[in-house]
């Protein structure tokens, strides 16, 4: 985004960067029953490769004077399109190898990491654009990628094929993949490193595999809580475009003005990373409290907190602020992600992670272009108010709303 705009100077081009960035998150869903079917190892490691390469593009431009907005525009969106893969497999991975009570605490530990280097990149990134440039960061992704690539290759996830077909005797049902599938003369069965298999007459088509996934959430509270993601992450959205117009606006003090407006661009998207590392780490330690009660207090707090951080208007107090809004932002978003892994049947948690993620991301596209163009056209602050009004609302939603006030804890929500 920061790339966008020091190549712009202007915030629609941020929006509409955020736009092509997001919008393969509306498809997600598409990648769900695929996940499913595939190998998660291959996946991982497939995605993390490519990307590695796609990335790359971006400083090779660079060094050889051919790098524009343009191709920026169409970089990202690619970057993000094989992302929508990577997050359903991962979702998909933790129920294979966790027990059910132990999701929250997995899914506080991702979080955790997620946030801890969003924290730590988004500061360091900022100081690295201000004595660098942004170039320097897309080199570091591509080695990163690379990285993650050879973690993945390591990882070994168990199938979730337990249940012995008509002609397998609860003996044979026991034995290693590898050793069944030599003994198996009625049912072929192909495997992968990770355990994942396909049997030849499974005639289950894609289509027939999403239904499904919209059918386990049919007529459930989880509905629901996607209607409140949808309306809230337009104001993600907006949020998004207009921090880089935010950050050069921003009053800094003397002490901070060689930083420039990169690096308080870093400060603010650090610091806003660091609330959520903070209540990814807090959730697990909370994870008995019924959640809708949470959502209610938690987007109150935050919601009146990130206003106070505008009125601020002063880059110490507004990036405390900012991270002070996203620690129960952080706990909350643990609570719903371990909901949408525990309450699903283990082998259509794939398809219905999918579609959450797709369904509560579908306006951030939307928010991120009307961000950009309403940042423009008033004022970047106005843009961020976005966030701290949703927040409100999205407590209020909560409240008048019987199903989703009395939810249990994450762990205990069940769908019926």
């Amino acid at each position: 985004m920061w790339l966008v705009y020091s190549l712009t100077n202007d915030p629609v081009y941020t929006g509409i960067a955020g736009f092509v960035t997001m919008i393969p998150q509306v498809f997600q869903f598409l990648a769900g029953p695929l996940v499913d079917r595939w190998s998660i190892r291959r996946t991982l490691v497939g995605t993390q490769l490519i990307q590695a390469v796609v990335v790359s593009v971006i400083p090779i431009a660079h060094v050889f004077g051919f790098l524009t907005v343009e191709l920026v525009l169409l970089v990202m969106p690619v970057l993000s399109a094989l992302n929508q893969l990577v997050y359903p497999a991962q979702s998909t991975a933790l129920p294979r190898i966790l027990e059910k009570e132990e999701l929250v605490a997995a899914n506080s530990a991702f979080s955790v990491a997620y946030q801890g280097f969003d924290m730590v990149a988004n500061g360091v990134g900022g100081v690295l654009i201000g004595l660098f440039s942004a170039i320097a960061l897309f080199v570091l992704d591509a080695i990163t990628f690379g990285v993650a690539a050879i973690v993945f290759a390591t990882v070994s996830i168990p199938s979730t094929n337990t249940v012995p077909d008509d002609n397998e005797s609860e003996e044979f049902s026991t034995l290693p993949d590898d050793e069944r599938q030599a003994k198996d003369s009625g049912n072929s069965i192909v495997t992968d490193g990770d355990g994942s298999h396909t049997r030849a007459e499974d005639s289950d088509s894609y289509l027939t595999r999403m239904r499904e996934g919209v059918a386990v959430l049919r007529g459930t509270p989880l509905v629901l809580l996607l209607a409140g993601a949808v309306v809230a992450n337009f104001s993600v959205g907006m949020m998004l475009a207009a921090t880089p117009a935010y950050a050069d606006s921003l009053v800094v003090p003397g002490v901070l003005s060689q930083i420039g407006a990169a690096g308080t661009y870093g400060i603010l998207m650090g610091s806003i990373a660091a609330g959520g590392f903070v209540g990814a780490l807090a959730s697990n330690f909370v994870a008995t409290r019924p959640l809708g009660w949470s959502m209610i207090v938690g987007y109150t707090i935050a919601g009146v907190l990130w206003s106070c951080a505008l009125l601020a208007n002063w880059l110490p107090l507004t990036a405390l602020l900012f991270a002070l809004t996203n620690i129960p932002i952080g706990i909350v978003s643990v609570y719903v992600t371990t909901v949408f892994q525990a309450a699903p049947p283990a082998e259509k948690v794939g398809r219905v992670s999918s579609i959450y993620g797709s369904a509560s991301a579908s306006m951030i596209p939307i928010g991120s272009l009307a961000g950009g163009i309403f940042a423009g056209w008033v004022s970047p602050q106005a843009a961020m108010a976005a966030l701290g009004v949703a927040a409100i609302s999205l407590a209020l939603y909560v409240l008048v709303n019987p199903e989703l006030r009395e939810l249990p804890s994450p762990d205990r929500v069940t769908i019926e």
